[in-house]
Formats: C-alpha cells, structure tokens, sequence
C-alpha cells in the first residue's frame, strides 16, 4: 500500500472518477468572496501544492493582496477525485492551494517565497508524517512568466538550501492542468476547525527576495 501511495498512478492504473464536479462552499469562510468567481479584472490565480492542504489555505489567506482561496486537487488523472480516493495514490493528484490575487498590492515572486519558506520542497512524496503522492510539492504554472519565475526562484532557494546544508528540491514545476475544487468542509478547514491538524512546517531557510527573471 505505500509503495501503491508513494507511485504515481498511469492513465490505465488511475481511478475512473465522475463527471459531476464534488459539492462544495460557494464563499469562501472567512472572506466571504466567491470560491469561483467572478474576480476582480486584472487579478491572477497561482496554484501551490505544499502537503496537507488545510495548514496551506490558511498561510495564503492571510497575505495581503490575497483576494480569495480555496483548496482542490491538481496534477493527476482522475477527473473531479474525492478526497478519499485522492489519499489512496491513485487519482495522481496532490492536493493544492488555489490563489487568486491583486498583482498591484502582493506580486506573484512574494507568493513564491511564501511557497518555498512554509514547507519543505526536498521531501519527495511526502510532506513531514503525511506519506503520499497527493503531499508532493508543486508549482503549477498558469502562463510562461509564471513558469520562468517560479523556475528561477526554486534555482536561488536551492543555492540557499545547499548552503544550508540541506537536501535537493523535489518540486514539480508544470503548467496547470484541470483544477477540482475540494468537498465543502475542506475550504477554509483551520477557520471552521481552530483546532483542527496543521503539519505545515518550513526548513527555516529564508528564500531570496528579488530574484532577476527577464520578461
């Protein structure tokens, strides 16, 4: 079974899934702003997979300039997965972040250094005690500035990691696939739950600020 959870899965291996999209929070819990939209015009969407997805939401929906987030599955095969069939290994997801912001009051670079800062991006198919495919870290990239930038900021926080005399950065950098929205009592889980399990927990390695990408 672990071998079975820490193995991505093939198109013939993967779950069947359903066509109809999982019931979910129409607002968000906290912010009150629409999980689907609209949004704002001009606003940007960025897509984060760093372990258990509860801890994740909650360091994004703090950062000002956030607009709104809400939590899914990204990555895999399976169209529109269950959270129990996500944690078996076999849908191919890993459980993301989805966050839509205010490019003019917080910049995508600053939500990278969030990203790198709050997990740990050189575990594999794991994310602390949660063991899995659907724990891996992920970038997924919604155009080629996002690809680059992210790309560039792994290469500097890895210089820092390496320096720091930690292991290699296991991160899938990819363009974004399809995005299913998470069962209602995911979204906003640790705002629902003040109590409820947070394993987020960062290599106290601080990721570089700046990093040059050209357009």
């Amino acid at each position: 079974m672990l071998s079975q959870k820490t193995t991505l899965p093939t198109a013939d291996t993967a779950l069947p899934g359903r066509q109809t999209p999982l019931k979910t929070d129409e607002v968000h819990f906290v912010s009150g702003r629409p999980l689907k939209g609209p949004h704002p015009e001009g606003f940007e969407t960025a897509i984060f997979g760093m372990g258990c997805f509860w801890g994740v939401e909650r360091i994004f929906w703090q950062l000002p300039g956030v607009w709104v987030t809400s939590v899914g599955y990204s990555g895999g095969i399976t169209p529109n997965p269950t959270y129990e069939e996500t944690c078996t290994g076999l849908t191919g997801h890993t459980e993301v972040v989805q966050v839509v912001f205010n490019p003019n009051e917080i910049t995508y670079g600053e939500l990278l250094k969030a990203f790198w800062e709050n997990h740990d991006p050189t575990q594999g198919m794991r994310q602390g005690n949660d063991v899995g495919t659907t724990y891996r870290s992920a970038i997924y990239v919604l155009d080629d500035a996002q690809r680059r930038e992210a790309a560039a900021s792994r290469d500097a926080y890895q210089a820092a990691l390496s320096k720091a005399g930690r292991g290699q950065i296991t991160t899938e950098i990819a363009p974004a696939g399809p995005y299913y929205f998470a069962e209602d009592y995911h979204q906003g889980y640790l705002a629902k739950n003040p109590n409820g399990y947070c394993g987020i927990g960062g290599t106290g390695v601080t990721c570089p600020i700046g990093v040059g990408v050209e357009a």
